[in-house]
């Protein structure tokens, strides 16, 4: 499946600052063409490299005061598979994170989900039950909001229902994540998040909002929740965000079924 990919971001910086972006497609894929560049007042500014554990390109860029703005495009096929052999892995992404309470949020799991048999069967209905407790709501939520909150509001935007599935899944004792995605068939086209569950070997995805086929979807960042996937940090200064465009397209579209174990690259 070809599918190409691209965002620019606009700041307006008024303080030198520190900024990380988490934009371009992660370490598994080997583009066929790709373009990042970034600059101040038109002026190009230098763009560093960095990669974490799980293949997420981390883009630093020490911004003066100015109008800044980074594009990135990128057309690429198939990526390669997510290992996940690492037992200490596992257990990290079994913990309660910062908005994934999976200890609060086990009771409910538990109760929901108890006596349901097969991994296949487990996430189609964690999947499907989140799908139908919340309503997608664009501006619903604060960025502050955690699984449990979400869940007591009963709506939000994609990466709410990921991290409500994430808290559920861990509550279960099953290892699960999030990814921050480009998503082919994704409207409105932002910025996309999905979970991950560690099921029968590998990394499947579960995306309850189901506005975007799991198999076109691109990796750009992998972590326990959107704390480690958030497509920008400023770290020191100010820079106040002024524009935001996002595009993916694939190809072909392929139908998704939730009762299928889908992995992404």
């Amino acid at each position: 499946m070809k599918r190409d990919v691209s965002s620019r971001i606009a700041l307006n910086v008024t303080e030198p600052a520190e900024l990380v972006f988490a934009i371009t497609a992660s370490t598994h894929y080997s583009p066929d063409s790709e373009h990042l560049a970034a600059n101040v007042d038109g002026r190009p500014v230098e763009i560093d490299e960095l990669h974490d554990a799980h293949g997420t390109r981390l883009h630093r860029v020490m911004a003066p005061v100015g109008a800044f703005a980074i594009e990135y495009s990128a057309t690429l096929h198939a990526g390669d598979r997510v290992g996940g052999d690492d037992d200490v892995e596992r257990f990290v992404y079994r913990r309660p994170s910062r908005y994934a309470e999976s200890d609060a949020l086990a009771p409910t799991a538990t109760a929901e989900f108890r006596g349901i048999e097969g991994a296949t069967e487990l996430l189609a209905a964690v999947s499907s039950w989140v799908g139908t407790r919340l309503s997608y709501l664009p501006g619903s939520s604060l960025p502050t909001d955690g699984a449990a909150r979400t869940l007591l509001a009963r709506r939000g935007v994609c990466r709410d229902y990921a991290h409500l599935c994430v808290a559920l899944l861990r509550g279960l004792g099953i290892p699960a994540r999030t990814v921050a995605v480009y998503a082919p068939g994704l409207s409105p086209m932002d910025f996309h998040a999905v979970a991950e569950a560690w099921i029968d070997g590998a990394w499947r995805a579960i995306d309850a909002t189901t506005l975007a086929p799991r198999s076109s979807l691109v990796r750009i960042a992998t972590g326990r929740d959107a704390a480690d996937t958030a497509f920008l940090n400023v770290f020191s200064g100010r820079a106040d965000l002024v524009e935001l465009t996002v595009t993916a397209t694939a190809d072909a579209l392929p139908d998704d079924d939730v009762t299928q174990l889908v992995s992404i690259a």
